[in-house]
């Protein structure tokens, strides 16, 4: 059985950039310690032949077909635009990006 130590905590919180205090690492210290033993029990039972799964049922994505139809001209996208060129949509530049 793994065992996780408070100071493994503290390196963790360490490297993630998480300041913690002493209450929290100790108990974050016991509920990983029961993520760790969960696991370990799982793998107990997890054996070769048994294949893993992402899910316990078969799923279906119901999506239609994808059929081309008619398109927009661009006189028609550009008729609902607040500000266009004639051939784009005219936005504010984003970011102090000026072009």
């Amino acid at each position: 059985m793994s065992e996780i130590s408070a100071e493994q905590v503290a390196h963790l919180a360490n490297l993630a950039r998480i300041a913690l205090t002493e209450e929290e690492i100790g108990h974050l210290t016991t509920e990983l310690g029961q993520i760790m033993q969960a696991v370990e029990k799982v793998s107990e039972v997890a054996t070769p032949d048994v294949v893993p799964t992402s899910h316990p049922i078969p799923l279906h994505n119901p999506l239609r077909e994808d059929v081309p139809t008619d398109v927009l001209t661009v006189e028609q996208v550009l008729s609902g635009a607040p500000e266009h060129d004639g051939a784009r949509f005219v936005v504010s530049a984003i970011l102090g990006e000026e072009q």
